[in-house]
């Protein structure tokens, strides 16, 4: 077994490696006695996956508002539920035609002597998947939409900045599944350098471009195929025929969903300088709209840890230093850093901060949102060009400008005209590109990635390739010669 070291902790308890160790070799010793599950039995699956999301729902928003001592929820039900929930009923839905073998046209002559062509797709395995812990049910659940649809097993590693989410799934999933079907574990670095080391069939790893760029490094020991969805800095782009109020609801609204704390958040706002001040009032207005109090509003998730927050409030004090406006937006004026009950940071606008600025150098991950004046709007998209492709871009504009900033830029999704919707469409993939990640899993497309794609050829009996077979003679040089010529 290889692996590497992500990170390394004070150290991994004995029996947690044992125990995951025993789970993976008896999901491997399942597939093999299975191998290729019949519908029913995938069905059967999708439907205990969504009894557990549904049943507990309380549980699973109860657990998580532990985890970051303060989270809402209507939020789990919105993102961990709701829409994991969806994804396992649109999976369960088209399974039969998703399974079905695809019928493909043989080459000449082979297709005029009866030859049959066809993609059959088989389950993989034994699939990992390393959740993060800003969103941990809906990233366990949404993806076991394709791995259980494709007739594979699946071992889960939870967050330890997740521990009450990661207990209770240990305590539900053994109601619904055996541990050779599906199975969580869950702990520090140094656990998820072993799980990234197992020679898993497939491994999906939610989270950061540095751990992701580690996690492969792991995977590549034993040829596992990876997909990653990594986060990254998604712009927003306000064209200079933008709706103002339009644009800030709804960037407020993706901005301040769980503080931030989601890969595809908006991280900083392209803005025509012209319109500026406009759009900084704009937002002003929307978030007392949308948050009138932070305190001891449900609705406004905390930082998740202590550390994460002490990060937060360096990249303040790093702009304010490099000489940014910061504009902090707290509508009751609360004194939210005398709590001691929660972790929560008010919403805050870092205005033009310099380009090497560690606000503007790393993801954000939380409630901070830089705004960058341009003066032509092909400024601004060549600011994004200039930078690692973005998992999610954002456009608010006229048609005209959106279709511009999709033509000129690169990202793994775009929404115009709203922020992060296109993660809750059944008929799209989700995935990144380059530093924002590989492959996607969403609905088909993660049906697909979790399977293998075998080219089944049926030869006819009449031997198509009489000719082309040793010893050759005049008649398989004429052919040959015939099939090179330029059409």
């Amino acid at each position: 077994m290889n692996a590497v070291v992500l990170e390394r902790d004070a150290g991994q308890p004995e029996e947690a490696l044992l125990r995951m160790n025993d789970i993976f070799a008896r999901q491997r010793a399942a597939f093999a006695a299975e191998r290729d599950p019949s519908e029913a039995v995938r069905r059967d699956r999708l439907d205990r996956a969504i009894a557990l999301l549904s049943d507990h729902r309380r549980d699973w928003g109860d657990a998580m508002a532990a985890d970051f001592c303060g989270r809402s929820q209507e939020l789990t039900l919105i993102v961990d539920i709701v829409g994991s929930i969806d994804a396992l009923r649109f999976a369960r839905k088209n399974l039969r035609r998703w399974m079905a073998p695809e019928r493909r046209r043989a080459n000449f002559p082979y297709n005029v002597l009866g030859g049959g062509a066809e993609i059959q797709w088989q389950p993989k395995g034994v699939v990992g998947n390393i959740v993060p812990w800003n969103f941990p049910v809906a990233a366990m659940f949404a993806p076991l939409a394709g791995i259980l649809a494709a007739g594979n097993r699946a071992l889960i590693k939870f967050s330890e900045l997740a521990p009450h989410t990661a207990a209770l799934c240990e305590e539900l999933l053994p109601r619904a599944f055996d541990a050779s079907e599906v199975a969580s574990v869950c702990g520090g670095p140094e656990l998820g350098a072993a799980f990234a080391g197992l020679p898993f069939d497939h491994l999906l790893f939610t989270g950061s471009t540095r751990v992701g760029a580690l996690v492969m490094q792991a995977a590549a020991a034993n040829l596992t195929p990876v997909t990653l969805e990594l986060g990254g800095k998604s712009p927003v782009v306000i064209g200079q025929e933008a709706d103002l109020s339009l644009a800030a609801r709804r960037v407020v609204w993706g901005k301040l969903l769980n503080a931030g704390q989601a890969c595809i958040a908006p991280d900083y706002v392209l803005v025509p300088r012209d319109r500026l001040e406009d759009f900084i009032q704009s937002l002003q207005r929307e978030v007392a709209r949308q948050y009138p109090s932070l305190g001891d509003n449900p609705d406004y998730t905390s930082i998740i840890s202590a550390a994460h927050m002490q990060r937060l409030r360096a990249y303040v004090e790093d702009a304010r230093d490099r000489g940014a406006r910061i504009v902090e937006i707290n509508p009751r004026c609360e004194d939210l850093a005398a709590r001691t009950d929660t972790r929560k940071l008010a919403p805050t606008l870092i205005v033009a901060p310099p380009g090497d600025s560690r606000v503007m150098q790393e993801e954000i991950f939380g409630p901070l949102l830089p705004l960058l004046p341009y003066e032509r709007l092909s400024d601004a998209i060549g600011h994004i060009t200039a930078r690692p492709h973005p998992l999610a871009l954002y456009c608010f504009g006229s048609a005209a400008e959106a279709e511009a900033v999709l033509a000129g830029t690169i990202s793994g999704g775009a929404v115009v005209n709203d922020t992060m919707v296109h993660v809750l469409q059944d008929r799209l993939p989700f995935g990144g590109v380059g530093a924002s990640g590989m492959g996607a899993y969403h609905a088909e497309f993660g049906f697909r990635t979790f399977s293998h794609a075998r080219s089944v050829f049926r030869s006819p009996r009449a031997d198509a390739l009489t000719l082309l077979r040793p010893p050759y003679g005049a008649a398989a040089k004429h052919m040959l010669n015939w099939m090179a010529r330029r059409r």
